[in-house]
């Protein structure tokens, strides 16, 4: 078992954006996606990654190489359908969607291959993120139960960034830490409202699904963190954001390389704060100067509040 972090990624997409540059239009094509942005956060950190995911038609042609292309090692499952992708348009300052394709959904062979190669590379390494795809009808939720219950029985450390189905499955099978936002707890019905009293028994009620730790961002507010029977808020400084997608994705990456690299369930919250805060503050999703994030986690505060409810 190395130091490197498995991401399952089951289908990319390709993401097209189109920046103004001195008045006129500059195209930039990026691989994109939850797992993708992860990994790119994680070789900005110097930690090694291995990313699975299923690659299909032109887009998939495209994304093998521009994945290859990032330092990202891939295991690239060739599959019939076509993954999808998007168009935005943010010469404006914001980003108008232009058109997006949605993936297609795996036949059950290509599934079975990604299931055995997420499993073979996650055996072979200390940290595993189960990220999403861009479609509830991609994949079966079952996959997702499958890989955090073997892979917690080999010793892997399993991260799920998730919501609905696939964090029910997820933790059916047994995860080390859950991230996820208030607004998603309360989407999926585990929190009654974002009030601190019912986002604190949502994190309770994720616990006793299966989660060692939960650790929920909150726009506007100090992420809250359930680590064993203690509660903890985490303050970041008040960067000033130039585009706000990305910051979770980038906090779960943040948290896997701390923990990758050896550091304590604090070191690895401090880092995923770090991260998540300094992304926001450039363009690009999944992106951030390992020093930047390293200078930031020195500013992170992360203060005890009380013991949980056993």
């Amino acid at each position: 078992m190395s130091d490197a972090v498995m991401i399952f990624a089951p289908s990319p997409q390709l993401t097209v954006t189109i920046e103004d540059r001195g008045g006129r239009p500059d195209i930039h094509l990026h691989p994109g996606g939850q797992g993708v942005w992860q990994a790119r956060m994680l070789r900005s950190l110097d930690v090694p990654v291995r990313l699975v995911a299923g690659l299909g038609g032109e887009i998939g042609q495209v994304l093998a190489s521009l994945i290859s292309g990032e330092g990202i090692e891939l295991t690239g499952e060739r599959i019939s359908s076509q993954n999808g992708g998007y168009v935005h348009d943010r010469r404006g300052g914001g980003r108008v969607e232009i058109v997006e394709s949605p993936c297609d959904a795996l036949g059950r062979h290509e599934v079975d291959r990604l299931y055995e190669s997420a499993f073979t590379e996650g055996l072979r390494s200390r940290v595993a993120i189960l990220s999403g795809p861009a479609g509830e009808h991609v994949l079966p939720t079952g996959v997702y139960r499958r890989l955090a219950a073997n892979l917690s029985a080999t010793g892997c450390q399993v991260l799920v960034d998730l919501a609905g189905p696939r964090l029910d499955a997820s933790l059916e099978g047994g995860v080390d830490l859950v991230k996820i936002s208030d607004q998603e707890l309360v989407a999926d019905g585990r929190a009654a409202s974002l009030e601190l009293g019912d986002i604190r028994r949502g994190m309770e009620g994720l616990r006793r699904a299966g989660a060692d730790t939960v650790l929920v961002s909150r726009v506007g507010h100090p992420s809250l963190a359930l680590v064993g029977q203690r509660w903890y808020e985490v303050e970041v400084p008040q960067l000033d954001a130039a585009d706000p997608r990305g910051a979770g994705d980038s906090m779960t990456a943040g948290l896997a390389a701390g923990i990758a690299r050896g550091g304590s369930v604090m070191d690895a919250i401090a880092l995923g704060a770090a991260a998540g805060a300094v992304n926001v503050t450039r363009m690009g999703l999944g992106t951030g100067g390992d020093e930047a994030i390293l200078a930031v986690s020195d500013l992170v505060g992360i203060r005890p509040v009380e013991e949980a409810t056993p």
